[in-house]
């Protein structure tokens, strides 16, 4: 039994009485900093604790985990989430959904967590996917569509989870170019696409999507406070995490079925009414360097068109957007 589990069956002992640091020590004979260490540890996994000077520490809630059969029982798709790989705690559901592929897993598989401990987003950043507190998953796609194209995808899938979070939560969530949702100015949702290429065609693309559903204020480490929420601080009660999802993969493949049989324009016009992103001063990093300019539109392949000062438009087609 590891140090971890030895503290929680502690707390499940004492029938939601107050530990000091001092009485856990010195049951476990261990320091009381080890033992702030694995409360915070504990933390980070999704339980949650009352913390009071000369009472101690009080168990005060579990993390919650998916209910995977009203997972199933709750689908209204004909592939997406219908082959389902759900683990406790991974790396990455995109490292895992890629192992997935070699293994011959079909279009609409989805990998779901209930905590990632290295989720990543674009340009290597790690994304903060604490236990049971959101939606951390990968679908798999086989699209077949030309490499140039991918971009294309990323904005399908923001466009999917902004009707979403706006038709099952009424929240006001808004597409920042190219990949991330918006509450208020917050992040609640990234996406990030990651391919494999053959003769100029996709051969599958993994789209990973991380949800912040149900974190709260303490959720967060101190560099996320100011730029991050979640959905249930947004709406202002928890979210039911199944229903959501289900929501999310049948608006996904509905906008996936559309995609495939007109092309961009009408993911591109609705990206458009979407975004947060279009005709306001913006700077954006890119490997080359800043470019400053006003956000105009899209264009066909998915790349954000800018007007630079000097009146030229220029093409984007990767970069974090900052809002000027």
């Amino acid at each position: 039994m590891s140090m971890n589990q030895r503290i929680l069956e502690l707390f499940e002992q004492s029938d939601g009485a107050f530990l000091s640091g001092e009485e856990i020590s010195g049951q476990l004979n261990i320091s009381r900093t080890a033992v702030w260490k694995h409360i915070e540890r504990l933390r980070e996994q999704g339980y949650q604790f009352e913390a009071v000077p000369r009472k101690g520490y009080r168990l005060t809630a579990k993390p919650v985990k998916l209910d995977l059969a009203r997972v199933v029982t709750g689908l209204e798709t004909a592939s997406f989430g219908r082959h389902l790989k759900y683990y406790d705690e991974v790396e990455s559901t995109q490292t895992v959904a890629h192992g997935l592929v070699q293994e011959g897993a079909q279009e609409g598989t989805l990998v779901l967590a209930e905590q990632q401990n290295a989720g990543r987003g674009r340009m290597g950043r790690k994304w903060h996917s604490p236990k049971g507190k959101g939606i951390w998953m990968s679908l798999i796609l086989k699209p077949g569509i030309p490499l140039q194209m991918t971009p294309q995808l990323t904005l399908l899938f923001a466009v999917a989870l902004c009707r979403t979070i706006r038709g099952y939560l009424g929240l006001e969530a808004g597409i920042k170019w190219p990949n991330d949702l918006l509450i208020r100015g917050r992040k609640v949702s990234g996406i990030l696409l990651e391919s494999n290429a053959e003769d100029e065609r996709l051969l599958h693309v993994i789209a990973g999507v991380g949800i912040s559903v149900n974190l709260e204020p303490q959720d967060y480490p101190e560099e996320l406070k100011e730029i991050a929420t979640s959905l249930a601080i947004e709406a202002g009660h928890p979210i039911d995490r199944e229903a959501l999802l289900c929501r999310f993969l049948r608006d996904l493949e509905q906008l996936y079925a559309l995609y495939r049989e007109q092309g961009f324009a009408p993911i591109r016009t609705l990206w458009e009414a979407q975004s947060v992103s279009l005709h306001r001063p913006i700077r954006v990093q890119t490997a080359q360097g800043a470019v400053e300019g006003t956000a105009e539109s899209i264009d066909e392949s998915g790349a954000l068109l800018i007007r630079l000062q000097d009146g030229s438009l220029q093409k984007l087609y990767s970069g974090v957007v900052e809002f000027r």
